[in-house]
């Protein structure tokens, strides 16, 4: 039987899934340590799209409590980083972390009731601040079977909206990232035909790339608003796309070398 693992992710994982962690991995808030391990692991409730640190319970070094927040929910068939930790897809109990001094983090911390991961709590990574060994993560732990692939590539790439020409490039970097069945294709602002005014109104973060910039089309489209981003500082698995513009091709019209490319599927933006 063959396993289309393209499919498997539009569909949303079913299982728990975890991996172990070799790097020493310490939280902390407001400069209390929460959770200081050399022995976490990489944990993805079913539907999942990124991870969360889970610890042995004796290496929280925090007080766990059972926790008074209603357990969210979502119908959704892939999690991805914007569905909040409360929401939880496999057996648990949820609890809160006290802090020495008394203050509480309501609901930031999951215990696993599955026996095959017995005594892991999961915490919530916005919760806290994490290290990865000495180094500072952002967003969500680093998956070590994930990378970034920069590539060059003289083809054409075309965006459009109703007919309206938006980009058309043929320096573009082309960006592959992980697992991840779509590529993003990066250009230069001098190859974009149309104004773009700057949306910091939501910034995102990414584990990977850093913190995204957002642009929209000026005008009464709601379709062309945040329709692009760019990577002003980026993390240095992003260092090539530095400044760079990639537009949500997700709702658009892609064309390389005058053919075009089916919209595609990403858990971030639903196509149309």
């Amino acid at each position: 039987m063959t396993l289309d693992l393209d499919a498997q992710d539009r569909a949303g994982h079913r299982e728990l899934r975890v991996r172990a962690v070799v790097k020493r991995v310490r939280a902390s808030l407001g400069g209390t340590p929460v959770a200081d391990s050399t022995r976490a692991r990489l944990v993805l409730e079913p539907r999942r799209v990124v991870a969360s640190y889970a610890v042995p319970e004796e290496d929280v070094l925090a007080e766990l409590v059972p926790s008074r927040a209603e357990p969210g929910g979502s119908d959704r068939p892939v999690l991805d980083p914007r569905v909040p930790f409360a929401v939880h897809t496999a057996p648990g109990e949820a609890l809160s972390v006290r802090l020495p001094g008394g203050a509480l983090v309501e609901g930031a911390a999951f215990r696993l009731a599955d026996p095959d991961v017995a005594g892991l709590v999961v915490l919530d990574f916005d919760a806290f601040d994490w290290l990865d060994e000495d180094e500072p993560l952002v967003s969500h732990p680093r998956d070590p079977c994930h990378r970034i692939d920069v590539c060059r590539s003289g083809r054409t790439v075309r965006i459009e909206h109703e007919g309206r020409l938006l980009a058309e490039s043929s320096r573009a970097l082309w960006l592959f990232e992980g697992t991840f069945s779509w590529v993003r294709h990066y250009l230069p602002h001098e190859d974009v035909a149309v104004p773009l005014v700057m949306d910091d109104t939501r910034p995102t973060v990414c584990a990977y790339k850093g913190r995204a910039t957002y642009w929209s089309v000026p005008g009464d489209d709601p379709a062309l608003a945040r329709i692009a981003w760019s990577y002003e500082d980026p993390l240095h698995d992003a260092e090539q796309v530095r400044g760079l513009v990639s537009f949500f091709t997700e709702r658009l019209d892609l064309s390389i070398d005058a053919t075009p490319v089916p919209r595609t599927w990403t858990p971030w933006v639903e196509p149309d």
